[in-house]
């Protein structure tokens, strides 16, 4: 499965390719008994997609094969035994990507000219992701985190070790020149590098920073510079090993109270934007302004769902069995806010009941 989805990866995605380029949504489940269904729904959308390949005039019977074989190599990476929410294939010619989602997806097939991006757009922004550096003097590991799961990030020159072992330590240790390990000149270096490392990191996949170590550790780290705005430090040695659950347990009380203070101040941005006038509330109204650009900042409840249907100009709230029906218009939303460079901040349901579930702040 693609473990990690970056501004470059996601405009990758998004660009036309040769037709036909398939989408596969489904949306899976955590738990016994509503996981079993799951096995048999993916067989039946795999069926599904083969024949529309099948049917389509326009898919000659080599790229037939090829998008087939593809989608049979994706099916292949899904560990529906771990699913989360959602699942998302793509597959083309010459590329195929599965992802696994902790926000539900409506059921699609689609053959287009490109891939059908913006339930995975919705809900990568939802995922809150975060990183956590965990820092030892002979080690240093990087932690790709979310609400749903922590795993270690194993790439970009992570995780960095070295050895301790210092063969004049013995000589230096007789005459009382033995430094502390955090003032030595090696270790400086070996944390600068790693310093070096998570700032290019944090260039190509932005997101908040926790730096977890000693309180030795983190003192050497703030002297090497700044790693970002919103970096939050938690003073926890012995995590550099891991594991995963003892890095999500450390990152998350400061990770909660960060959010509820986030959702504090969206709540009064959006009070404040009412005042003055610059305020859009509700699916229908949010919509609107968004396919104007005039949005700047957009603010979601993360599970809210709703069907709609465009009527008038408008969208009005619909069954899901009639023509035109649209369950999934809040990522669509979410996918044409970013297009248009909006700030998208998911808050907890609820947070928002008051605004219509869904909110912006206006450019103008």
């Amino acid at each position: 499965m693609d473990p990690l989805l970056t501004p470059d990866q996601l405009a990758e995605l998004r660009r036309p390719r040769p037709y036909p380029a398939l989408s596969l949504l489904m949306p899976t489940h955590r738990r016994e008994p509503e996981n079993a269904q799951d096995p048999v729904r993916l067989r039946n959308l795999v069926a599904r997609a083969e024949r529309a390949l099948e049917n389509d005039p326009d898919v000659s019977r080599e790229q037939r094969a090829e998008i087939v074989d593809r989608l049979g190599r994706a099916v292949g990476e899904v560990d529906l035994a771990h699913a989360q929410d959602g699942l998302v294939i793509f597959a083309a010619r010459g590329e195929h990507h599965v992802w696994s989602l902790a926000r539900s997806v409506p059921e699609r097939v689609v053959l287009a000219d490109t891939f059908l991006t913006r339930n995975l757009v919705a809900a990568h922004a939802a995922e809150h992701p975060y990183w956590a550096l965990a820092v030892a003097a002979d080690r240093v590991s990087l932690w790709d985190g979310t609400p749903e799961r922590t795993t270690e990030h194993s790439g970009d020159g992570f995780p960095l070790t070295r050895s301790l072992e210092d063969p004049d330590a013995e000589r230096e240790q007789r005459i009382g020149d033995l430094p502390s390990t955090f003032q030595d000149e090696a270790t400086r270096r070996f944390l600068r590098e790693a310093h070096d490392k998570l700032r290019t990191v944090l260039a190509r996949a932005p997101r908040p920073l926790y730096v977890i170590g000693s309180t030795a550790a983190l003192a050497l780290l703030e002297e090497l510079g700044p790693l970002g705005p919103g970096t939050v430090t938690i003073p926890h040695g012995g995590l550099a090993d891991g594991p995963a659950g003892a890095i999500s347990e450390a990152v998350e009380p400061v990770r909660t109270a960060r959010e509820a203070a986030s959702t504090a101040t969206i709540t009064a941005e959006l009070e404040a934007a009412r005042g003055r006038r610059e305020f859009a509330g509700g699916l229908d109204e949010v919509w609107q302004a968004v396919q104007e650009g005039r949005v700047r900042l957009l603010a979601v409840e993360e599970h809210y769902r709703t069907v709609v249907r465009e009527e008038g100009g408008h969208l009005e709230p619909s069954a899901t069995d009639q023509p035109g029906a649209r369950d999934d218009m809040v990522d669509e939303i979410v996918e044409q806010a970013l297009e248009k460079g909006a700030e998208i901040l998911f808050v907890p349901d609820d947070a928002l009941a008051a605004q219509g579930h869904i909110a912006g702040v206006l450019r103008y």
